[in-house]
């Protein structure tokens, strides 16, 4: 498993560097820079911040600078948060995301896993069509809809839950965006969950156990060995999604996570901004897309990475 691991980690080098070169020429050729104003700065001004900023250099000079200090671990100053660096923007807004991404990821995969596999056993049957009646409302009605709704019945009308605002972590502040972000995983959780057991059930080995007289919980664990592989590939994107932020959670709610710096900085044109962004989802995706693969040998025997 280690040096399986270790070639992982090596070939994620240069889909990193792709990724990290592309996303940078492609935001420096996009109209406008981060300094055009409405009303433009003088042009003496102009010409200190391009300088101080390495503007002034040609476009492959200001690439090798910028992959120089990333493999050094500096992200670069903000152009448009000009009293901080990307690193220290990330330090404060990704605690923020992470909690919430991690317990929307947490209330999915317990809630859609409980709804699934109740739906398989009782195929058919009222709970089955309630289950994938919720499934299809959690996937089609979008955050910006439920989020809003929320608010103003539980915020406003109802008066139970703050409407928005981080408040330390408070966890009376937290229920409203977890549910919203929640929401379309247990949807789609539910679902796998629920096709993933239905063919489960009908293996010959659970139909072996079942005959046998087991009690149900024993079934259900060897059921879903193999049912929830399916749902591990799935939650390896999503979790990286999640964690690293939801423009629309974050901007409802106005929660200082690192959701909205990307949207920020495309629309200011951060370049340092976007590309610290565009690292981290990066890192994220390669990261958890490794530890699916490293769960698929965990939960299934038969998987071997010789």
């Amino acid at each position: 498993m280690l040096p399986f691991i270790l070639r992982r980690l090596v070939s994620a080098i240069p889909t990193l560097f792709l990724i990290v070169t592309i996303a940078f020429f492609l935001i420096r050729v996009a109209p406008g820079g981060p300094f055009d104003l409405e009303q433009p700065l003088e042009a003496k001004v102009m010409e200190n911040l391009r300088r101080i900023y390495q503007l002034d250099r040609s476009l492959p000079e200001q690439y090798l600078l910028y992959v120089g200090a990333l493999l050094r671990g500096d992200f670069g100053p903000s152009f448009y948060f000009r009293d901080f660096t990307i690193a220290e923007l990330f330090a404060s807004g990704l605690p923020v995301s992470m909690t919430l991404g991690g317990l929307a990821l947490l209330v999915a995969v317990l809630i859609g896993g409980t709804l699934g596999t109740v739906a398989a056993f009782r195929q058919n049957s009222a709970v089955d069509y309630a289950v994938v009646g919720l499934g299809t409302f959690g996937l089609t009605i979008p955050n910006f809809v439920v989020a809003p709704v929320l608010q103003i019945v539980f915020g406003l009308m109802l008066a139970w839950l703050p409407v928005g605002g981080w408040n330390g972590g408070a966890v009376r502040s937290l229920v409203l965006p977890v549910i919203v972000l929640a929401l379309p995983q247990i949807a789609v959780v539910a679902r796998m969950i629920r096709a993933s057991m239905i063919e489960a059930l009908r293996s010959n080995h659970i139909r072996t156990l079942r005959s046998l007289g087991l009690p149900t919980h024993v079934v259900v664990r060897h059921a879903l060995r193999g049912a929830v592989l399916p749902v591990v590939s799935y939650l390896g994107p999503a979790a990286a999604a999640l964690l690293t932020g939801s423009v629309v959670v974050e901007s409802i709610f106005g929660l200082p996570g690192v959701g909205r710096y990307f949207v920020e900085g495309a629309l200011n044109r951060d370049y340092t901004l976007v590309m610290g962004t565009v690292v981290l989802v990066a890192v994220f995706v390669l990261v958890f897309n490794l530890l699916v693969d490293v769960l698929y040998a965990v939960i299934d025997p038969r998987v071997r990475y010789e």
